[in-house]
């Protein structure tokens, strides 16, 4: 399947939101842990508006030939001493189960990277989905050319 890749606006927030939304089922169906609560309406609001201030930048997977979105990245900046400096972080990747064996989320991937390396970012950053669940996942991010770094993500609520 030809992919192209293609930069969202924020009139496809309710599209990126869908993929959003599609990944955290995955994750909570796969762990059986609720991780996650995310509503359409909601997301889809967060994300417009994280995409008009320019915090938020998002990519699509397009199938060329049914000129349909198959899957998403969304990216931020942030910076850090440990990283010397700037870098990118992949907040959010999904490609539909159908479209995963089609190399589009390693084209994908690879856009991302050249849009890093384009902004001068040193490195890219994500976290996976939970072990062992997801050990398909790590596999595919280190075959493109990421390593594991170790530690766990961890969070503390704030509001």
């Amino acid at each position: 399947m030809p992919v192209r890749i293609q930069q969202a606006s924020s009139a496809e927030a309710p599209l990126i939101a869908s993929f959003a939304i599609a990944l955290t089922d995955e994750i909570i169906e796969r762990t059986g842990a609720r991780h996650f609560n995310v509503n359409l309406d909601e997301t889809t609001a967060l994300c417009r508006s994280l995409m008009e201030q320019g915090k938020y930048t998002v990519f699509l997977a397009v199938n060329a030939e049914t000129q349909t979105a198959v899957g998403f990245a969304t990216l931020c900046e942030s910076h850090a001493l440990y990283a010397e400096g700037t870098f990118g972080i992949v907040q959010e990747f999904y490609i539909q189960p159908p479209y995963r064996s089609q190399k589009a989320g390693a084209i994908l991937l690879e856009h991302v990277r050249a849009y890093g390396r384009e902004r001068g970012w040193k490195r890219l950053e994500l976290c996976t989905p939970p072990l062992p669940e997801f050990e398909r996942t790590v596999r595919f991010y280190e075959e493109n050319g990421f390593e594991v770094t170790g530690g766990r993500k961890m969070k503390s609520m704030l509001l």
